[in-house]
């Protein structure tokens, strides 16, 4: 091979050799986080303890507020500590968050705490990604994205607190340093010192082998690792997603998906805007006027009384085909205008779905998925009102709309206690004592039921929370239940323990027998109301068993001074 070839190979070689790409540089937030692990790894530790005081065993206490404050308190910290400062609509989050902390704490409904802690999570992952991006243009599906990629891409971070530990002590060697190991084997030392101390103390004095003997109770290795789990979990989930979003490797940019042929969404609109025209018109002239004969076999409080949960899918159905027709179609006045009467005839089904729930109630009384329905219906009337304003108005915020509205009126329910609802509605049209002791009759005080029979479902009475105690406890006094034993710790556990081994799962026969073995020991009157009341007191006796300072409950608090109030009217 001459020379010009073997030049010709060597530049070959060349060309294919791999260069490097260049290490993307930290961002000025990730350089300050790593010159402050002074800050953020105490403070951050500190925080994850403080977690676990006020939520271990304890999910709905008094300290579950001051959990949350103390998360936007750390967050405000970690900001200043960045060079950030609070944006423009941050306060909306942070108020939010309070507000459904508080209410956790003021109920005891464990639907509505559920939604109330998913809601402060999402609130929280909203906060933090308005605090580090520009998210005034995105949507609902580039922050559900967003929050996903961003809880899980954060565990990439998982070496950083142990890098920026390391970096932080190799760089303040010294007497500090030594100091510290200093603290840790002196804690080492001093443990079982203090076992054996306590020991010999416990031996020494009664009071305080008490004491001792209390507090080494919790001690569990079961108890030891849920605490450990907890202050690991919550440091490092801190401590990564902070790391995790200074390096704001999230696109900013929402990129224009419109660009299908409006032909296609004019098509498949139009037709279903036929159907749902030819729809409303009926439920306007048969449902709200009344005026044409129903089907064959149908009476009107028959034909209003089905179909509100279809309804209530197909709305929630539109609001997904206008959405995805407004998202993904290029722009097109025929278009705009079908996806209008399509909303428009939305509109007219939601108000035919929550009538026809309404009549239900009228005849079938009150429970929480009927007011979880009615509250659903008016959250998507009320999101439809934006939708119908952005089909014109391109640069109308509608995820920003549309999160105020949801956190609003959850806001609503959250704080209205359902379960106090259903129970004030219910045992209204429930014969009281009086009545049944007195002829054996029912007769409702309240026009708007429609029922012939008195509410009578005592199980789904039985299963509501405290939140219904205010309401329940003074109707079992009417009915001559003895409130007295619920201070008799065991007693009903072993005199109505049937409750507990599925009463329910009886045929008749057994629960009549079992009745009347109750009513010959004198225990209950026989009533058709025998025995649910000592299954919710003791549900009660159980959610208040370790009641005290830290795990506090307004909603608890509430049902145990019903019960002192009721208990001593009763011995009076």
């Amino acid at each position: 091979m001459d020379n010009q070839g073997i030049l010709r190979e060597e530049q070959k070689v060349q060309n294919m050799t791999v260069v490097p790409a260049p290490k993307k540089e930290d961002t000025p937030e990730t350089k300050r986080m790593k010159e402050s692990f002074a800050f953020f790894g105490p403070v951050t530790f500190c925080y994850a303890l403080f977690y676990t005081f006020c939520m271990f065993k304890n999910g709905s206490g008094v300290t579950f507020p001051f959990f949350v404050a103390a998360s936007l308190l750390y967050l405000c910290f970690s900001l200043s500590k960045l060079g950030l400062t609070l944006k423009k609509g941050s306060v909306f989050y942070m108020v939010s968050m309070m507000l459904l902390a508080v209410s956790t704490f003021c109920t005891d409904d464990w639907r509505i705490i559920a939604f109330n802690k998913t809601g402060i999570f999402l609130l929280m992952m909203s906060l933090l990604l308005h605090q580090f991006y520009d998210t005034a243009k995105w949507n609902l599906g580039k922050y559900l994205g967003s929050i996903f990629l961003m809880v899980f891409a954060s565990i990439g971070e998982l070496g950083r607190p142990f890098m920026d530990a390391a970096r932080y002590f190799k760089k303040h060697e010294g007497r500090k340093n030594k100091n510290l190991w200093y603290v840790l084997l002196g804690i080492v030392i001093a443990a079982p010192l203090l076992l054996i101390v306590i020991a010999l103390l416990s031996s020494a004095d009664a009071v305080f082998r008490q004491m001792a003997d209390r507090l080494l109770k919790g001690i569990r290795i079961g108890n030891i690792c849920n605490i450990l789990f907890r202050i690991c979990f919550l440091f490092f989930a801190s401590y990564l997603l902070t790391a995790f979003l200074c390096k704001r490797t999230l696109k900013e940019t929402v990129k224009d998906h419109r660009k299908g042929e409006p032909v296609l969404a004019i098509t498949i609109n139009g037709m279903l805007t036929v159907i749902y025209l030819l729809f409303s018109g009926i439920q306007i002239i048969y449902l709200f006027l009344g005026r044409m004969q129903l089907p064959e076999g149908y009476t009107y409080a028959a034909y209003a009384r089905e179909g509100f949960f279809q309804l209530l899918a197909v709305g929630i159905l539109n609001l997904i085909i206008v959405l995805v027709s407004l998202c993904f179609f290029r722009e097109s006045k025929i278009l705009k205008g079908i996806l209008t009467v399509m909303s428009l005839c939305t509109f007219i089904m939601i108000a035919s779905s929550a009538l026809r729930m309404i009549i239900y109630i009228r005849f079938y009384y009150m429970t929480f998925l009927r007011i979880l329905v009615l509250w659903a219906l008016l959250l998507l009337f009320v999101l439809f009102v934006g939708i119908v304003i952005s089909i014109y108005r391109e640069s109308f915020p509608l995820f920003r709309y549309s999160t105020a509205v949801v956190t609003v009126l959850y806001l609503l329910i959250s704080f209205a206690h359902p379960d106090y609802i259903i129970a004030a509605v219910n045992v209204a049209n429930a014969p009281s004592g009086a009545q049944e002791q007195e002829n054996g009759e029912w007769e409702s005080q309240n026009s708007f039921f429609l029922s012939d029979e008195p509410y009578h479902d005592y199980s789904y009475l039985a299963g509501l929370s405290a939140d219904a105690a205010p309401v329940l406890i003074p109707y079992l006094a009417d009915l001559g239940y003895d409130l007295e034993s619920f201070y008799i710790r065991g007693e009903m556990e072993n005199r109505w323990g049937m409750w507990d081994e599925k009463w329910e799962s009886l045929d008749e026969a057994d629960q009549n027998r079992c009745i009347a073995a109750m009513i010959d020991r004198g225990d209950i009157r026989r009533r058709w109301s025998d025995g649910f009341g000592y299954y919710y007191l003791r549900k009660l006796q159980l959610s208040t068993d370790s009641f005290g300072i830290r795990t506090y409950n307004i909603s608890r608090h509430m049902a145990l001074k019903q019960i002192a109030t009721g208990s001593a009217q009763s011995a009076k």
